[in-house]
């Protein structure tokens, strides 16, 4: 078909060439095909507050957060040789879980029930890394164990042993006649050839004796910083005038007692236990577990089941006097024994009344001030009915 079109007799349009592809919209009301800016806005802002986000994340936050932690089961942590014992109930230890924040993690504690903020410095103080700070909380519960034995065994008549490696010089007086030839951390393992393996040993060998007196020590000298290798040495040390500065600051002079002037404590003490009894702490830390690993203990070499068949958690540190001290989160420990179906939670005494605060009416709770007090306690636990 001729692509020349005719207007009018005798005139001819001039040829146009006609795009195949023209749909014959005309180009003045045909879309313009730009691509909306709100996308690439929004993804811009997006963009932004994730970079944001991010930042904000990393900021130093200096605050820990202490949540509820796992409720464990404390006999699977010990295993007394020889025990054949049926718990009818069960036994559980509380733990809280501690983790140092980021922003947004702290908004979030600030604002769950659950879980308390503390100050960085109330957690690890400066200078302590978090790796010195988890090694410091392991060496605690290494101590708990060894106390939760101790405590154990002889309140069910044990005869336990100890073993000591000698007097540790804790710090050196002025003046006196140990400055300048002694130094902190020495062992002082023999007076006059006599064997020294607790710091009253040590006192009690030098005792006695007047200004002017001779005495002659045997040391151990710590080669390496981790106080693990000794050179050994002998020294003879006349004796000084008793001198001492007591804590509110006055001088106590008596010019008739002998002094060396060292300040003392044991260097290490070994128990040796007349009952093989392992202890798996796992990987956790710190010496609150130590109430509840003593009554397990107990619990495994007695023939009655102290829990009589209930579900009793608990908390709290004990020392060889069988005294249970303070712990920490109690609050946080409080709502992990109710999760976890608890009857009774054991708790210090002085954390008696925050625990009684946290628990409600949702569990009973227990004062416990000494081992005696624990296990005064399972004796007056009913048997529940069948």
């Amino acid at each position: 078909m001729d692509s020349r079109t005719e207007l009018a007799p005798g005139t001819v349009q001039p040829d146009v060439l006609i795009d195949p592809s023209w749909d014959g919209v005309p180009p003045s009301i045909r879309p313009t095909g730009k691509i909306p800016k709100w996308p690439f806005v929004l993804g811009g802002l997006l963009l932004a507050l994730g970079v944001a986000a991010g930042i904000v994340a990393r900021l130093d936050v200096p605050y820990y957060a202490l949540s509820p932690g796992p409720v464990n089961d404390v006999s699977d942590f010990i295993d007394v040789v020889g025990d054949e014992s049926v718990e009818q109930g069960e036994l559980m230890f509380l733990t809280v879980s501690l983790k140092e924040v980021n922003a947004f993690e702290y908004l979030a504690a600030i604002i769950d029930s659950q879980v308390d903020v503390s100050p960085r410095e109330n957690i690890r103080p400066a200078g302590v890394s978090s790796e010195e700070l988890r090694q410091q909380n392991l060496d605690l519960m290494e101590q708990s164990k060894q106390n939760a034995v101790y405590v154990a065994l002889t309140r069910l008549g044990y005869e336990v042993t100890f073993n000591g490696s000698g007097a540790l010089v804790q710090g050196i007086v002025d003046g006196s006649a140990a400055q300048g030839t002694l130094e902190e951390n020495d062992v002082i393992v023999a007076v006059d050839g006599l064997p020294v393996e607790f710091s009253t040993d040590a006192v009690d060998l030098i005792g006695g004796r007047s200004p002017g007196d001779t005495v002659s020590l045997l040391v151990d000298r710590p080669t390496d910083e981790s106080n693990t290798e000794f050179e050994q040495f002998e020294v003879t040390l006349t004796l000084g005038p008793y001198r001492a500065v007591e804590e509110d600051g006055t001088i106590t002079e008596d010019p008739e007692r002998g002094m060396v002037g060292v300040l003392l404590q044991n260097a290490s003490v070994d128990i040796e236990f007349p009952v093989d009894i392992e202890i798996d702490s796992q990987n956790i830390g710190g010496p609150s577990a130590g109430l509840m690993f003593t009554i397990e203990i107990i619990n495994q070499l007695t023939p009655e089941d102290l829990t009589r068949g209930h579900r009793i958690a608990g908390t709290g540190t004990i020392d060889q006097d069988g005294e249970v001290g303070a712990i920490g989160g109690i609050k946080q420990k409080i709502f992990a024994a109710i999760d976890a179906g608890a009857e009774y939670v054991l708790v210090p005494a002085s954390n008696y009344d925050d625990a009684v605060e946290a628990a409600g009416d949702d569990i009973g709770v227990v004062k416990v001030a000494t081992i005696e007090d624990a296990l005064a306690f399972f004796e007056s636990l009913p048997t529940p009915q069948a």
